[in-house]
């Protein structure tokens, strides 16, 4: 993501020479990036605001559905962003929004696993579990 970031603002500091190039670079590498962050453990949460948002139905649903419109609006944007593009470098920054798409997609995945694996309403609290440790 660091590397996603310098490519961000590699134009800002070049004087906006390359800046499509880079911006596709930036997304090329966001969603490597994001992509990787589907490989965490979804039995654990980061920190107490996830921990809350997956133990509670309505929270967790209104999550997965952000999450699900966010990876399938970059993958149709980015589609068809490539196929009615004109020029070349248009094409590019659309491969790039549809690549954050695709890492976008596999974060959805982790996030339907932590979601089934996190609610309350289905997996009572367990006191020997931190990550279902319930507000008192």
């Amino acid at each position: 993501m660091l590397v996603a970031l310098g490519y961000a603002l590699k134009p800002y500091l070049t004087g906006f020479v390359g800046m499509l190039d880079a911006w596709n670079y930036a997304l090329l590498y966001m969603g490597v990036g994001v992509g990787l962050s589907s490989l965490q453990d979804p039995t654990k949460t980061q920190n107490d605001i996830s921990r809350k948002v997956w133990q509670s139905p309505l929270k967790g649903a209104v999550m997965l559905w952000v999450l699900a419109i966010l990876a399938f609006g970059m993958i149709l944007v980015g589609l068809l962003g490539s196929y009615l593009s004109r020029t070349s470098a248009i094409n590019q920054l659309s491969m790039g929004l549809f690549a954050v798409g695709l890492g976008m997609f596999g974060l959805l995945k982790t996030a339907i696993e932590m979601f089934e694996h996190h609610r309350l309403d289905k997996n009572p609290p367990d006191a020997g579990h931190p990550a279902q440790e319930t507000d008192a």
